[in-house]
């Protein structure tokens, strides 16, 4: 089960969000991701004013972007090999059901990839031009361009390798040129991003962006057992992109080293060993092996297996022509799984917040602010107002006060803790309940109606009956 099935989506478009909701995309003490992570919520904010609120547009965006990186993915290829071979990698992206599910739903891993891909090309760029004022030029704009994946997705720290070797390779024997593009590049990135903060964050929003990290810190083994079964697991979640060609890969990249070593001297296949080998770190040491954090390794594994086919082929016809085969295979396979998503969609979440959205609507209780883990998400779907009662800068009671919501939203069980924070200013009484995500623990979407606590202190029981833990 990946979180980001009921949150992602409202979370980090919440700026955008709020702004056409609630007219300003700041709500004090709420979940205000757009203060360290700015850029996606901008993509839709511009999107949202031709559209409208909608999960729909949101969506759609990201297909747009999906579409320029099969594009992007076909130029990076086409650098250093034979069009059949930037076709093949691309078809595997494309076909991939995996990314099918990643690359639909309006997450941060999608933009993220398309400013990398973008990095690679301008590095690979920048290593050849002619004139050293060109190379500059290059390199400043990918200071431009990682600052915005920064901007996007904090986890782009643990792509920089990839991206510099991209740019150091074709001049390894030209060190004092590389050594001025880095220079330049890091310049730009860090001029920007310093910018970004000293006007606008450190004023305003320090709280808010600080807020991000805090809650993204996981419990981290004590011992190196646990560290090693940590990182075990990072690496074996590369299964979930496609087990068969993942291990297939694994054993390509393994044979190149004997068939097929010009292949380690490709810089785009070398960077792509590099990404993966950065993003499962990152995976490891965050500890927290959620699936869409492999929709950005899963294009470097296409890269990978697409480079080193195309090598096997040139070192060993019998090898490769196994080796393709057996993609070819994996692709067909992928490709019938995608069109299977594509002509059987469900849409039972967006179901189910419509469905709330028109009951709450029809059964007003004063204030028709909702709080719930997925209001954001919820607004994105409905339009109808939110916030959340699980992350913030101001604690729940506080919120509660603030805010005075009409309405709570839980999955399937009430979280005590939370129920504690309610019962500080209300007593709950169960509404109805919604059949929601495919998930056992968040099949149902259960609505209360939240009364408030009489002026003498005392609460009413509660009229609920699901469970509580």
């Amino acid at each position: 089960m990946d979180w980001s099935k009921y949150t992602d989506e409202g979370w980090y478009g919440n700026a955008a969000i709020e702004y056409f909701v609630r007219g300003s995309w700041f709500v004090p003490g709420d979940f205000n991701c757009a203060a360290a992570l700015p850029v996606w919520p901008f993509l839709e904010w511009i999107v949202f004013n031709f559209t409208g609120v909608s999960v729909q547009a949101a969506r759609g965006l990201v297909v747009f972007i999906f579409a320029g990186n099969l594009l992007l993915s076909y130029a990076l290829l086409r650098t250093h090999e034979e069009r059949w071979v930037a076709l093949l990698g691309t078809s595997m992206i494309a076909a991939s059901s995996f990314l099918y599910c990643f690359s639909r739903l309006a997450i941060l891993e999608p933009l993220l990839m398309m400013l990398m891909l973008t990095s690679l090309l301008l590095a690979g760029r920048a290593a050849v031009v002619a004139t050293e004022g060109r190379r500059l030029m290059l390199a400043g704009l990918m200071g431009v361009v990682y600052c915005m994946m920064i901007l996007t997705k904090t986890t782009a720290l643990f792509l920089l390798p990839a991206i510099l070797y991209s740019l150091w390779y074709p001049q390894r024997e030209r060190v004092a040129d590389f050594l001025r593009s880095m220079a330049v590049m890091a310049a730009t990135a860090g001029l920007l991003f310093a910018a970004y903060f000293t006007l606008l964050v450190r004023p305003h929003y320090v709280k808010d962006y600080r807020y991000l990290f805090l809650v993204n810190v996981y419990t981290k083994p004590s011992t190196i057992a646990g560290w090693m079964k940590t990182y075990y697991y990072s690496i074996h979640g590369a299964l979930w992109i496609d087990r068969p060609l993942v291990l297939i890969g694994l054993a390509m990249v393994l044979l190149s080293v004997f068939l097929a070593r010009s292949l380690w001297r490709n810089p785009v296949f070398v960077s792509s060993l590099i990404a993966i080998a950065g993003y499962f770190f990152f995976i490891g040491y965050h500890n927290n092996m959620q699936p869409r954090y492999y929709a950005v390794v899963a294009y470097f594994v296409f890269f990978a297996v697409a480079l080193v086919s195309a090598a096997l082929l040139r070192g060993n016809r019998a090898v490769g022509g196994a080796a393709v085969a057996l993609i070819c295979v994996c692709l067909l396979a992928n490709a019938r799984e995608t069109l299977h998503f594509v002509l059987h969609p469900e849409f039972t979440f967006v179901n189910a917040a419509g469905d709330l959205a028109r009951y709450i609507d029809e059964h007003p209780n004063g204030n028709q602010l909702l709080m719930s883990i997925s209001g954001n998400d919820i607004t994105l779907m409905t339009g109808l107002p939110s916030i959340c009662d699980d992350f913030g800068t101001l604690d729940l009671p506080s919120r509660l006060r603030k805010y005075k919501p009409g309405y709570y939203a839980s999955w399937n069980v009430l979280d005590p803790g939370t129920l504690d924070d309610l019962h500080t200013q209300y007593w709950l009484e169960q509404m109805i309940t919604f059949q929601a995500l495919d998930d056992p623990e968040r099949n149902k979407l259960v609505l209360f109606k939240l009364h408030p606590r009489p002026p003498d202190g005392t609460r009413p029981p509660d009229r609920i009956n699901v469970a509580i833990q």
